[in-house]
């Protein structure tokens, strides 16, 4: 056992108690049983993981209050002792792909996996070790051969915006370079943007490594 303690943050009484009880019968617990605690909020949660212990964390994000993924990373770096495991019953790909990538110390899994899944995934995360579920896995696998797909519908011209966009060029600078106005790449940027579903050219960068539009070499966000 590498775990002191175990927090497990869930404002559902009858999950976390759930929870806390088939940790403590997996057998490798069976002689020494970890510290239990409940938090029912962020500020609880704080305050345990300020006492700096080796720390398993079995977290509900969609019923907790934590504002963001970002908060949730945030606070996965500030406490590095300590390893979370998400046991939810729903979250988005996006959110998946942002909280997996950004921490080596977050695992997944969903509540409705069979219970010998739950077992290993809480055994690995007491461990210090990150577990991602096999369903966790192929709704990231489902959602990239999706956004593989959309990039099909952008045409040759916005594939080309696109890859400039993501090389940290201005709508100006791209004007420039195309000879074409600000009015004009304004509307393929709105494009590219609606067609990928995406917000920001953050985001238009990450996707034009993913779909090989740019190399490393050439990312300046």
């Amino acid at each position: 056992m590498k775990a002191e303690d175990i927090i497990i943050a869930d404002k559902q009484a009858l999950t976390a108690y759930g929870a806390e009880l088939m940790i403590g019968s997996l057998p490798e617990y069976a002689e020494k049983q970890p510290r239990f605690f409940h938090a029912s909020g962020k500020n609880e949660l704080i305050a345990f993981l300020r006492e700096e212990r080796e720390t398993a964390v079995i977290l509900d994000f969609t019923l907790f209050d934590l504002e963001s993924a970002e908060q949730l990373i945030l606070l996965v770096e500030k406490h590095r002792n300590s390893t979370f495991l998400l046991l939810s019953d729903e979250l988005t790909p996006d959110f998946l792909r942002f909280v997996l990538y950004s921490s080596d110390r977050i695992g997944v899994v969903y509540k409705d996996a069979p219970a010998d899944i739950l077992r290993e995934a809480f055994k690995y995360t007491i461990q210090g070790k990150r577990y991602i579920s096999q369903h966790a896995t192929e709704i990231l696998l489902r959602n990239s051969i999706e956004k593989e797909r959309r990039q099909d519908d952008l045409t040759q011209t916005e594939r080309e915006v696109l890859k400039l966009i993501a090389q940290g060029k201005t709508t100006k600078e791209i004007a420039a370079e195309r000879f074409s106005s600000i009015h004009t790449i304004n509307s393929h940027r709105k494009n590219i943007f609606r067609k990928l579903n995406i917000n920001s050219a953050h985001d238009a960068t990450k996707y034009a490594l993913r779909a090989g539009l740019i190399d490393e070499s050439e990312f300046y966000i």
